[in-house]
């Protein structure tokens, strides 16, 4: 089996000579079909520069990331939107929905913009909002849900394209345990029964025990790698060694579990 996604050497610098910031100082890793793969750190550690990398947000300074064996550095154009748009499904810590639109239109937004038909569109909505549990927010604007819901919606947009992969930025900060306890089991579900390619970062070690294996990174380099031995290895036992390599790293997390 190939990779979906891989990093080679990737580096991020700001600035220049004494003044300069190593966001990413040469990180190298692979994510395979079907996998859910947890980036933690502490803040400022390059997590979210990563992701925007891999996201075509942010152009890095060097190395190179390949999508199916693509190098999205060379992308342009269209090609450059449809993979920004079909291609990587993106999941924001502060849900990131539009406020003048309902909670239908903010899903199917995706699908309009790329032009996908009425029927597909219906069909691929009732799937997301019956597993997501949102049918009953459809009809109202983002003012009017909790946060929990907000997220729900976000998280039936960045699916509905059904894309390569979904990048899960901070997908539980904005949430209280309850509703981020809920929200991962949605993702680790679609993990798991419909083999949906998942990286997410996250400094929350109870999020990061639902993936499989995380990449701990400090200082823009990774620092430690864990896996989680599956199916021997209960998801409590997998949180506890995540907790000891994140003391070591000076994070903590909250109590989601």
């Amino acid at each position: 089996m190939k990779p979906i996604l891989e990093i080679e050497s990737l580096k991020k610098y700001y600035g220049k000579s004494k003044n300069q910031t190593k966001a990413l100082d040469g990180i190298t890793f692979q994510v395979m079909p079907g996998e859910f793969l947890g980036i933690m750190g502490s803040s400022g550690s390059g997590k979210s520069t990563l992701l925007n990398c891999i996201a075509a947000v942010i152009q890095p300074s060097s190395g190179t990331i390949s999508m199916d064996g693509r190098q999205i550095q060379a992308l342009k154009g269209a090609a450059l939107a449809d993979y920004r748009g079909k291609e990587i499904g993106y999941l924001f810590q502060n849900f990131e929905l539009l406020d003048n639109l309902t909670g239908r239109e903010n899903i199917l937004l995706p699908l309009s913009l790329h032009g996908v038909p009425e029927q597909e569109s219906k069909k691929r909505l009732e799937q997301l909002a019956s597993y997501l549990e949102v049918k009953d927010v459809l009809g109202k604007f983002p003012a009017q849900m909790s946060g929990g819901q907000k997220q729900r919606i976000a998280a039936a947009r960045a699916l509905i394209l059904n894309p390569g992969i979904i990048l899960a930025d901070e997908p539980t900060g904005a949430l209280d345990s309850k509703n981020a306890k809920s929200l991962m089991e949605k993702l680790l579900g679609l993990n798991q029964n419909a083999n949906a390619t998942i990286l997410m970062v996250t400094h929350d070690s109870n999020a990061a025990s639902y993936c499989r294996r995380i990449l701990f990174i400090q200082d823009g380099a990774i620092f430690h790698e864990l896996r989680r031995n599956v199916p021997e290895e209960s998801q409590q036992e997998f949180y506890a060694r995540i907790l000891k390599v994140m003391a070591q790293l000076g994070g903590g997390s909250a109590n989601v579990l």
